[in-house]
């Protein structure tokens, strides 16, 4: 009884010390006023403890809140970061060829994407001889088929920069990797006064990648940058 005694009294010691230990222990505080409570009996109500714990409800509210702005302030710089190592990519090569086939490659790897296609338009006598140069990277299509693709096949005006899930069109764009293509972004490309517009198409295997809720603000400047790109080689 001595021993526990004197244990008792350093531990009453160090608290009347550091007062603090309990307050900020969210648990010990809850037990205290529990045995608070407890002690005042069943016909009294305790309005301090009621409004401590809406607090805590608040507090932990906020918290959660805080850690989400937080993870997305991450995300978004870490997004920042990646589009701006592709557009430097995108900017390095100093011919058409090399620039078209860096897409396939190092800008597909920076921007973790599966597969990327550009797409443009063009006239029956301009297709075979821009296949044979540029390899898969570069996919051509009929005037038209750019702005009916991104708007879905659906009779509404398309938008500059779609997320969305894979649609059974992506295999006219894709090829033989469309079959494992589950989500997308697709890119409208303004090619300058007089030309065809083009598109620049980010493939996915993962479906949840690319989402119609999530923003769009860095895919429209990737778009930007490139387009002018694309004015350059196009002469």
């Amino acid at each position: 009884m001595g021993e526990r005694a004197n244990i008792a009294a350093e531990v009453r010691d160090r608290l009347l010390a550091e007062p603090e230990v309990i307050l900020e222990d969210r648990d010990l505080m809850r037990a205290l006023i529990g045995a608070n409570e407890r002690a005042m009996g069943a016909n009294i109500v305790d309005l301090r403890g009621i409004a401590m714990e809406r607090l805590e409800a608040r507090l932990d509210r906020l918290e959660d809140t805080h850690r989400s702005v937080i993870a997305a302030a991450y995300e978004n710089l870490a997004g920042t970061n990646q589009i701006h190592r592709a557009i430097l990519r995108i900017l390095d090569p100093i011919n058409f060829e090399e620039f078209v086939r860096d897409l396939g490659g190092e800008v597909a790897q920076i921007l973790r994407v599966d597969s990327v296609r550009l797409v443009l338009e063009t006239r029956q006598a301009e297709r075979e001889q821009a296949l044979d140069r540029l390899g898969d990277v570069l996919c051509v299509a009929e005037p038209g088929f750019v702005d009916n693709y991104l708007a879905g096949g659906r009779p509404t005006a398309s938008r500059p920069v779609v997320l969305r899930p894979a649609l059974p069109e992506l295999a006219t764009i894709y090829g033989k990797s469309g079959d494992w293509i589950r989500s997308e972004a697709a890119l409208r490309l303004d090619l300058g006064p007089g030309r065809l517009p083009g598109m620049l198409a980010l493939g996915a295997e993962d479906p949840h990648q690319f989402r119609a809720n999530q923003g769009t603000d860095l895919l429209a400047f990737l778009a930007a940058v490139f387009e002018r790109a694309m004015r350059r080689w196009l002469g």
